[in-house]
């Protein structure tokens, strides 16, 4: 509800919400948006029941509808958390109002449907789990794991996504010359070195968008790993302790999926540009030639996918492994708990 009352305010007062560079919400969608999330509200508070006939099939159409659109809004986050950490400024405040509301109402749409799911399966709608008992008491937490081997080779392959543009991006920090770009032109467009991070990681041959893409490894490893799970030593106070589940697991999927979407459409609009398909991007500094913005496109697009689907994929098998279940459940029904998907 404060979603919507956000838009029709925004819709009301013709404040400029941009969606993507040079596009901004029409106060049509926008009231369009305050609709859906009114409508996904009154969803939300049906779904603490089991409602049968039409009103099972509104609340499930609400959610269904619901949760794709606030999904796709969530699309700008990982660029604006790139701008905040290397203090390069906000393009759009009312921008990144709408992607982090986006965002808030995707994650919080999600966990609905999740427990209203679990609640028409007969299962538990807090752990997932079928079993006796309650389910609003302390919860039972599996021991650390590590990912399957399968996983950790299905991620790391991903990973290797980032070494091209990871690459390119390096060598112009470095001083040297890549797809037709010279360092110096690359940093006078670029401004490289305007801000403190920039500098100080410039000033040791790393970009600061690729230092940005070795945060995300660093969450990758904690996903797959048993130090995920468990604070290790290094930590000092906090060794020994359970890592909250979703400490992790929320900057993965708030992360993952936005560069999933992102990656996918430029590995497959490079392909499509270089065969003519698309038009060709007219060549703008630091490019000088259409071929050399298309080769970097494509980069990118393996880069952003990459690292997307492989924090989509860690953090499926972290969920899965770390996996609580109700400890109020009895061991008879404990012997016959089936697990949640």
């Amino acid at each position: 509800m404060s979603y919507a009352a956000v838009e029709v305010m925004w819709a009301a007062t013709g404040t400029t919400v941009p969606w993507k560079e040079h596009a901004s919400y029409a106060p049509a969608v926008q009231l369009l948006l305050a609709a859906l999330a009114a409508l996904a509200g009154g969803a939300c508070l049906a779904s603490t029941r089991t409602p049968s006939g039409p009103g099972r099939a509104a609340v499930t159409t609400a959610l269904v509808v619901a949760i794709p659109v606030f999904v796709v809004g969530t699309n700008g986050l990982p660029m604006y958390f790139v701008t905040l950490v290397t203090l390069s400024g906000i393009e759009s405040a009312t921008g990144l109002a709408q992607v982090l509301l986006n965002t808030a109402g995707a994650m919080l749409l999600f966990l609905v449907g999740l427990s209203y799911r679990r609640r028409l399966r007969g299962d538990c709608p807090r752990c997932g789990w079928t079993h006796g008992g309650a389910s609003d008491g302390p919860l039972a937490h599996p021991d650390a794991s590590r990912a399957s081997n399968r996983t950790r080779r299905t991620v790391y392959l991903l990973m290797c996504g980032l070494l091209p543009w990871a690459g390119v991006k390096t060598i112009w920090t470095l001083g040297g010359d890549a797809l037709g770009v010279s360092a110096d032109a690359w940093r006078r467009t670029t401004g490289v070195g305007a801000s403190g991070p920039s500098k100080a990681a410039a000033s040791v041959g790393i970009d600061v968008t690729v230092l940005a893409a070795m945060v995300g490894g660093f969450l990758l490893l904690g996903l797959l790993y048993t130090w995920g799970q468990v604070f290790p030593r290094w930590t000092l106070v906090l060794s020994g302790r359970r890592v909250p589940r979703l400490l992790p697991l929320i900057p993965a999927w708030l992360t993952g999926i936005p560069l999933t979407m992102y990656g996918s459409v430029l590995t497959v609009m490079a392909p499509l540009m270089a065969v003519g398909t698309l038009p060709e991007i007219k060549p703008s500094p630091p490019f000088t030639t259409s071929s050399g913005i298309t080769w970097m496109v494509e980069f990118g697009g393996l880069a952003f996918a990459g690292l997307g689907i492989g924090l989509v994929v860690a953090a499926r098998s972290y969920a899965a492994r770390t996996h609580p279940v109700c400890a109020s459940a009895s061991a008879s029904a404990s012997a016959t708990t089936t697990r949640p998907e």
